[in-house]
Order: C-alpha cells, then structure tokens, then sequence
C-alpha cells in the first residue's frame, strides 16, 4: 500500500480536511524557520478518506539536552602470575609476578577506560576491545585509554577530575604513585590536581591479600566543554 509524508509547518501551512479528501494548501514562499518546530504527518491513501479535522497531530520531539556533567565508575581486577610484567598505570613496577591478561593486562588504565565509558553511557571496555581479538593481544592499555578519551572529547565532554583506588598486597605503590599518576595526566591531557591516585592493601584477605590478584576502582568526573 502507497504511503506518504510530509513536513508542515504548524505557523505557515494551513490543512482543510473535508470528509471526502484530504488535501493540503501551502503558499509557494513558505519557508520554515529553523526555530519553528516541524509536524510529520504520515497516512497510507487508504486512510486519507477516514482522516477528520479532529484527528490530533503531534510535535516531534525536541533533542534531549546535554547533561552538565557526567559521572563514571570503573572496576577491574587480574589474576596475578608468576613471570609476567606487572604494569600499572603504563609504569613498569619491579614484583615477582605479573597480570594474567589478554592486553598488557594494567588493571588501573583499564578501569580509567571503564569509567570514561561509562561515564558516556558507553559498552564497557571488554565489549569495544573483545579480548578474543587477536589484534588486541599484548596491546599496550595507553591505546585504549587514547580511544576512550577521543571518544569524551566527541561527545563534548572533558576530564573534570579522577580518583582511583588501587588494591594490592604486594609490592608497595607509594615509590611509584607520582610516575603513574604523571603518565596517567599526559594520557587524559589532564592536570595532575585533578588526578589522584590511591593504594589499599587488602589485609591478607582472599586473592587480593595474598598476593593472588589486583583490583582497582575508579571514579571519573566529566565536564561539558565550555
């Protein structure tokens, strides 16, 4: 069945709706301005001779408006392996052991990545970057990182701040804590004030405390651009 549509403007178009037909009058100058809001009527020929003057006509709906701010979470955690290079934050920290992971397996870049997204409203990090993808195996986590802050700056958003808790029994991270959080600064071209950096042990609980595994949390504030 033929079907049809058309843009009125509910200022300058004018419809009359007898029983029998339908028809639409419009001026040959019309012209619709951008600021007027725009109806979309749509009708199969068949119903064209059921249509009524009373029949409603509803207004599309205006775009939903940009959020101020947005706010993110980001969790990850790996097993850790003897042998394996134990990189956090994109710094390499001496340890006897090492992430178990499909990438370079730094567990704080990748819950800064599932922040971010998160933050977007975004799949998260395993869903964009599948560790079943070959091309993905051994990648460095700064990739990811620089996608997922391309992806903020095209949605018109930039970092506003960033705190991460780290959750390790072994080695200690405070040594470290300022090269990582530097390295973290230039990856999110953001200042080092508005990226913190903590570590937890877990008290020789479970995985985590019997230096098993690393966990981190992240938080990440976004701030529409000015």
């Amino acid at each position: 069945m033929a079907s049809f549509s058309l843009l009125l403007s509910p200022i300058t178009a004018k419809a009359s709706l007898p029983t029998s037909r339908f028809s639409v009058h419009v001026s040959p100058s019309l012209r619709i301005p951008s600021s007027h809001p725009t109806i979309r009527v749509s009708a199969s020929i068949k119903s064209v001779h059921k249509a009524s003057a009373s029949s409603p006509v509803k207004a599309a709906a205006p775009p939903p408006h940009p959020l101020p701010f947005r706010v993110g979470h980001g969790f990850d955690l790996h097993r850790l392996e003897p042998g394996l290079p134990l990189i956090i934050g994109g710094i390499d920290i001496p340890h006897d052991r090492g992430c178990e992971a499909h990438s370079d397996g730094d567990v704080l870049l990748h819950c800064v990545v599932d922040a971010i997204l998160g933050a977007l409203g975004l799949p998260d990090i395993g869903q964009i970057f599948p560790d079943n993808d070959p091309k993905w195996r051994g990648a460095k986590s700064s990739v990811f990182i620089k996608e997922a802050v391309k992806l903020m700056h095209e949605a018109g958003y930039e970092m506003g701040n960033l705190d991460a808790t780290l959750i390790l029994q072994k080695p200690k991270i405070s040594p470290h804590k300022e090269a990582i959080r530097n390295n973290l600064c230039n990856l999110l071209g953001a200042d080092s004030s508005a990226v913190n950096i903590k570590a937890k042990t877990h008290e020789k609980v479970d995985s985590l405390g019997e230096n098993r595994s690393i966990a981190a949390h992240t938080v990440v504030l976004l701030m529409k651009k000015k």
